[in-house]
């Protein structure tokens, strides 16, 4: 009961909305539900509300989130998983290897602080706003400088979401191409299922939204390799890098690995898949609106240009490398 009295409202809040965005998501497919989640809730943020809406919100952005994915794991195959992780594992650890690099050299032209630019081209590279957490402790990030961070991921984030459907289109991607992409180039998962979600509503398919999500979950794994050789530079004992480990494990991506696994052995009714996928979807819309209520568009206008500029570049960068590896690869 305590659960519920902390988080209700804002639960009850994401999910009214939720509702607007997925009817608004409907009638305006090629814009798709996550998106507008994200708008009305970018909107809705700028006015004050009540603190008591705060524990429900931020449990609907992550939880939800992760709840979503589980269920969109009943709808694919296992031996699709690993193929797909499988195909895609050189382009991520090329996309990776950019943003760390671009973002070293960047921030030395621009002036940022070190570690700044570490959680800004970390967050690029990985997983967004859960890589930039994961890491802070290790390198003892200041509050500040984890705030400006998550803020100029966020910024990309959305505009991802926004634009990457429409680049995908212009460029005449495939859902295979597009999916690859979107998993690989967005830095934050929910914004990579959102773009996978607006993708699938406009071309009628979910091989782009199923391709972006395990490409995303096999490119997120990488948070521990980075934190631990993050660990090692810093020099932290290898005892407290262990406990943040077990503390920052995505351990959703195993319920998702066994959501796949019992939809593969037990090859479920498609009538249940089908309602499994479509609960997972909504999910993910209101998961999105409540990332929109969390995003604070102050605090990104408040940290400057120079952290934006460098986050901007390790998006373009990844942008680009993702493309021309699939390019070279033969996949689109």
């Amino acid at each position: 009961m305590s659960f519920v009295k902390k988080n209700y409202q804002g639960i009850l809040l994401s999910f009214f909305i939720a509702l607007i965005a997925t009817f608004l998501g409907q009638r305006f497919s090629i814009i798709g539900g996550p998106v507008f989640g994200i708008l009305l809730g970018l909107i809705i943020a700028l006015f004050p509300r009540k603190q008591f809406f705060e524990p429900g919100i931020a449990f609907t952005s992550k939880k939800i989130l992760q709840y979503a994915i589980v269920l969109l794991g009943f709808s694919m195959n296992l031996f699709q998983i690993f193929a797909v992780g499988s195909q895609s594992l050189l382009i991520i650890i090329t996309t990776i290897a950019t943003a760390l690099i671009v973002s070293y050299f960047i921030s030395k032209w621009l002036k940022v602080p070190t570690d700044v630019s570490i959680l800004v081209g970390v967050g690029s590279s990985i997983c967004g706003g859960s890589a930039i957490a994961a890491t802070a402790p290790v390198i003892k990030a200041k509050g500040e400088d984890i705030a400006t961070s998550i803020s100029v991921i966020f910024l990309f984030n959305v505009l991802a979401a926004f634009l990457f459907p429409i680049f995908g289109n212009i460029l005449g991607m495939n859902d295979i191409g597009f999916g690859m992409w979107a998993g690989t180039a967005i830095n934050d998962t929910s914004s990579v299922v959102a773009a996978g979600q607006t993708w699938a509503a406009s071309h009628a398919s979910d091989v782009a939204l199923n391709y972006a999500t395990i490409v995303k979950l096999t490119r997120t794994l990488a948070i521990i390799p980075i934190t631990l050789i993050l660990a090692f530079y810093r020099s932290k004992k290898s005892s407290a890098v262990s406990v943040r480990m077990s503390e920052t494990f995505p351990w959703f991506i195993l319920f998702f690995l066994l959501a796949a696994i019992f939809s593969t052995v037990f090859q479920l009714n498609e009538t249940i898949v089908d309602f499994l996928t479509t609960l997972s979807k909504f999910c993910i819309t209101m998961a999105l609106t409540a990332v929109g209520l969390n995003t604070n568009l102050v605090q990104l206008v408040k940290s400057g240009g120079k952290p934006i500029l460098l986050g901007f570049c390790c998006w373009v960068s990844i942008m680009l490398v993702s493309l021309l590896m699939q390019q070279v690869l033969g996949i689109w």
